[in-house]
């Protein structure tokens, strides 16, 4: 029987090449695992992550982020709890589902996607990393905000620092350094934007969550500079590596690939399984408020705990084969995958569910559709492997890919 000694840690070259085996080993011999060097205990039944995520008594708290999050964010709405996180949610909300994301935002996602996709669609090879997935999500963002595209390297360059700083679960000083005057640099930049904004509101999210109010309260300057910075790192990193991931996964899959391309009502089948299978973010800290029971084993009160996500994910309790890529799979439910009663954890559950998943589902159809219909006989570069990397957020670096070349459209 594998011991907590035996399993790779999670810091270590072998876990980060090939996390999944060491996933099955957690929660199959060792469900509890105290890491030293995070000061964090490591859960990975899919089980004990759900009830975490879902905790409607404040057993799990989000108390983490006052020193993991707010750094280089500011307080941000995920630090939030009771009434306070109840209207500040309810000021952003609404931005990113109903008429708001269909009728203002959906035009901006089909028109980033044509404007990328129209760079590369000629050329018989591009690498889907590099000229679509790393841009897309960050344009929509930018545009969406109603902020000067131009800016692009330094939003990147922003957002890849805060990632960073969440992930350095080693402490590299250096990689603190940088997310902490991140937050420095972008406050410089946004502020002066959002006083002009409130001087001038237009048809743009920014100006929608500088007139905001709900009960009598409005977002502070500040808490639209955190929330824009949370959108861009967040909303940014984690599409970036769904797009990419999809991708892998079809790719190495090419009958459900050819399903796909045929019926394009699967792509939010295909999109919930990649979640499920190789979700972009692959764990998630909580805090304890009490002693907590879990399996293993209990968890002491004022405890940082990490939730592997992508362990749970693959728990073979809750999933038949979880190992296997299977968009057509009857235990994970489309119809609620984008949303706070999802099957898979890949967006986190209740009440800090994701808020832009929605807004994530709307990229990923938009951006898969007009990519298939350029590329319609994609496939990989011959000989290469899209192997994951990374550990707190993962999926693949580079995704070359050929096929034949078409004109533009709208030159046509």
């Amino acid at each position: 029987m594998a011991t907590a000694q035996q399993i790779p840690d999670i810091l270590s070259a072998e876990f980060a090449a090939n996390p999944y085996p060491a996933y099955r080993a957690m929660r199959e011999h060792a469900p509890l695992i105290w890491h030293e060097a995070t000061g964090s205990w490591i859960i990975s039944r899919y089980d004990d992550v759900e009830r975490a995520f879902k905790d409607k008594e404040s057993v799990f708290t989000t108390d983490n982020y006052n020193w993991q999050i707010e750094p280089v964010h500011g307080r941000t709405i995920l630090q939030l709890s009771g009434r306070e996180h109840a209207v500040r949610r309810a000021l952003v909300a609404p931005a990113f589902r109903g008429g708001d994301l269909q009728d203002k935002f959906l035009p901006v996602i089909d028109r980033n996607a044509r404007e990328l996709i129209d760079t590369f669609r000629h050329t018989g090879t591009v690498d889907l990393v590099e000229a679509f997935a790393t841009r897309f999500p960050i344009n929509v963002i930018v545009d969406m905000l109603g902020l000067d595209k131009s800016d692009h390297e330094r939003f990147h360059t922003w957002y890849t620092a805060v990632i960073a700083f969440l992930g350095n679960l080693s402490g590299d000083p250096r990689v603190m350094a940088d997310g902490e005057r991140t937050r420095v640099e972008f406050a410089e930049y946004m502020i002066p934007i959002i006083h002009a904004r409130r001087d001038n509101l237009g048809d743009d999210l920014l100006s929608t969550l500088c007139a905001a109010e709900v009960d009598g309260v409005r977002m502070s300057d500040e808490d639209i500079k955190s929330f824009c910075s949370l959108l861009l790192a967040a909303g940014g990193e984690t599409t970036d590596k769904a797009i990419a991931s999809l991708f892998a996964n079809l790719l190495l899959h090419p009958e459900q690939l050819a399903a796909v391309r045929a019926d394009r009502s699967l792509i939010p089948r295909a999109f919930a399984e990649t979640l499920r299978f190789t979700p972009p973010v692959h764990m998630i800290m909580r805090q304890t408020a009490v002693d907590v029971e879990v399996s293993g084993g209990t968890i002491p009160s004022g405890a940082t705990v990490t939730c592997l996500i992508g362990a749970a994910n693959r728990d073979s309790s809750r999933y038949a084969e979880p190992d296997t890529f299977d968009i057509f799979r009857d235990d994970l439910t489309t119809t609620t995958a984008f949303s706070a009663a999802a099957d898979h954890l890949a967006f986190a559950l209740g009440r800090h569910f994701c808020v832009g998943a929605l807004l994530a589902k709307a990229e990923i159809e938009t951006g898969v559709n007009q990519l298939l219909d350029a590329m319609p006989d994609l496939r990989l570069a011959d000989g290469f492997d899209p192997v994951e990397q990374g550990v707190f957020t993962r999926g693949p670096r580079s995704l070359p890919v050929v096929f034949t070349p078409t004109s533009d459209p709208a030159s046509a």
